[in-house]
């Protein structure tokens, strides 16, 4: 049996995949004040985005992966525009309730065009190496630093920039926002474009720490939940924290737990921090 060690690792970088989406979720229920359950299938459309690169034209993994964030995003944006916009009055249930059905749609149609077969990325093969008696892969060397690294310029984004600002702005207050001449709509597709791209990407990462089939995304959607609310809705940091806690806590968990109940898990948490936090760990105690 591998040291427990190892399975800290090992969620340190499922912790790692969980942040881009659990952010994305967490920032757009913030600003359109309902979870978007779509979310986690962006997840699988940004993973057969740059399988069909990958496999198609040969693209470099990298490649595909910049491209999965393009079209994801736009994929997001579209989606929004559709179906989410002219919800934009209806009460938060009822649009939860649509993200889900969205979120059924782009999954049969994920399936209609490539089948229920697993399938997987080509790269290059590389062993894995050994330290301090951990199994480290290239694949997850490259997951952490590039989930570090566009997870510290999303913060940078939101604290730094204008947009940022605005977005947070309208996360606040909309109404108040929009009278002081700031153009939510905007905003809030820009948000969109970006929580589908973050989603995307982290769809290929979970391709190559694992495997892509239509399911991969939705099979998330209670952990990136679980993130988010552990982490305080709303924040990106608060997510990312969340994000690694979830994460360490499902691989761990199956030293005492079958795999086949890992979703388990995060209901657990999900339960714990309404009970004990309704805030999360980003949120002000009330």
């Amino acid at each position: 049996m591998p040291p427990i060690a190892q399975y800290v690792f090992n969620g340190v970088v499922t912790g790692g995949i969980l942040a881009l989406p659990a952010v994305a979720f967490s920032l757009l229920w913030r600003l359109l004040r309902f979870p978007n359950f779509a979310v986690s299938t962006y997840l699988t459309v940004g993973a057969y985005v740059a399988l069909v690169l990958n496999h198609g034209v040969r693209a470099s993994i990298e490649m595909a992966w910049l491209s999965a964030l393009v079209v994801t995003g736009a994929v997001a944006l579209g989606v929004d525009r559709i179906a989410f916009r002219p919800m934009r009055s209806r009460r938060p249930f009822s649009l939860a309730i649509a993200s889900i059905g969205v979120a059924f749609i782009l999954e049969n149609v994920v399936r209609f065009v490539w089948g229920n077969d697993f399938r997987s990325y080509d790269v290059p093969v590389s062993r894995a190496m050994s330290v301090a008696g951990l199994r480290i892969g290239r694949e997850q060397l490259l997951i952490l630093g590039v989930a570090v690294g566009v997870m510290a310029l999303a913060q940078a984004f939101l604290l730094r920039t204008r947009l940022g600002i605005a977005m947070r702005a309208t996360a606040d207050n909309a109404l108040l926002a929009a009278a002081k001449g700031v153009p939510t709509e905007r905003v809030i597709a820009a948000a969109t474009l970006g929580g589908g791209a973050l989603a995307g990407g982290a769809g290929v990462f979970l391709g190559l720490d694992a495997s892509i089939d239509p399911l991969m995304g939705g099979g998330l959607i209670i952990s990136v939940f679980a993130a988010a609310i552990l982490g305080g809705i709303g924040s990106a940091p608060g997510a990312l924290a969340g994000a690694l806690i979830v994460g360490i806590v499902e691989e761990v968990g199956m030293l005492v737990v079958p795999p086949t109940y890992k979703t388990a898990i995060g209901f657990v948490i999900i339960l714990a921090v309404l009970l004990v936090r309704p805030t999360g760990l980003a949120g002000a105690r009330t």
